[in-house]
């Protein structure tokens, strides 16, 4: 097993996840190396890696750094090691299929990262639950880049329905299928290009994206849903893409931090 490495200025790295993402569309490790330099890693075998001139030409300027390494043979043992368990108090719980149950826990999730999608652990993710927990649920709700399908499958044991995920990746979809499918929850999962396609409407929208992705959005808003829980965001940006969100319809209500992450909770402007 190869693990292929690129290190980035931190400035520009959520645009070269963007475009890592369309040569590696399983998904990639975060690393944080330095406050100025972030890593992103694909591992795999050697020809089904992505070519080093197709990820030099990725990363563009913000380049810093390409490596390649061999991991042992237990990699895969080593990486289950890493997904464990986020625990929301008594009220949530999202684990891999391979963690035990917690006693006590009213919702109990389980999600297969599957092809590095991850398992909810992710302080952007962690922030969408902790905001969906906060809400009565009201009516249809829509996970807009679903991944996984963490934050879909949340709603609709929460009590939205019906609850329709989204994300452009086929992979994306057919993990997030899988897991409803284990959960036994029925939501609906296609796949969709929101740079290409309108975003249905929803009483409520997750939309767990960086932030070139929900500016996109922000700007093609004709009739805005109740409620967006929108992160995938760093604190610096919050202001920003909330100052977006505003000028198509939506108030922000509440914002959450995690270290260096941000979520904000964004409602129509009629809602109050």
């Amino acid at each position: 097993m190869i693990r292929l490495a690129i290190r980035v200025r931190r400035a520009d790295a959520e645009l070269v996840l963007a475009e890592l993402l369309t040569l590696a569309p399983s998904g990639v490790e975060e690393v944080e190396v330095s406050e100025g330099v972030v890593e992103y890693a694909v591992y795999g075998p050697p020809g089904e890696l992505p070519s080093l001139p197709d990820v030099r030409v990725a990363a563009g300027g913000a380049l810093v750094e390409v490596t390649t390494s061999e991991v042992a043979d237990d990699w895969a043992e080593r990486w289950r090691s890493f997904h464990r368990p986020l625990v929301l108090g008594e009220r949530l719980v999202v684990r891999p299929p391979w963690c035990a149950p917690i006693p006590g826990a009213a919702v109990d999730l389980v999600i297969d990262p599957g092809r590095a999608f991850g398992t909810g652990a992710h302080a952007t993710t962690r922030l969408c639950l902790e905001l969906l927990l906060d809400l009565p649920a009201a009516g249809d709700a829509l996970d807009l880049g679903c991944g996984s399908g963490v934050l879909a499958i949340a709603a609709a044991r929460l009590g939205w329905a019906p609850v329709l995920a989204l994300d452009h990746d086929p992979l994306a979809v057919e993990a997030a299928r899988e897991n409803a499918r284990v959960n036994g929850v029925p939501i609906e999962v296609r796949r969709h290009d929101l740079r290409q396609s309108v975003v249905p409407g929803a009483a409520l929208v997750l939309a767990n994206l960086l932030r070139p992705l929900l500016l996109a959005w922000a700007g093609s808003i004709a009739e805005p849903p109740g409620l967006v829980i929108a992160s995938g965001l760093l604190a610096e940006e919050a202001d920003e893409v909330a100052r977006a969100f505003a000028s198509h319809g939506l108030d922000e209500r509440d914002r959450r931090a995690h270290g260096e992450w941000a979520a904000l909770l964004l409602s129509a402007h009629d809602r109050g």
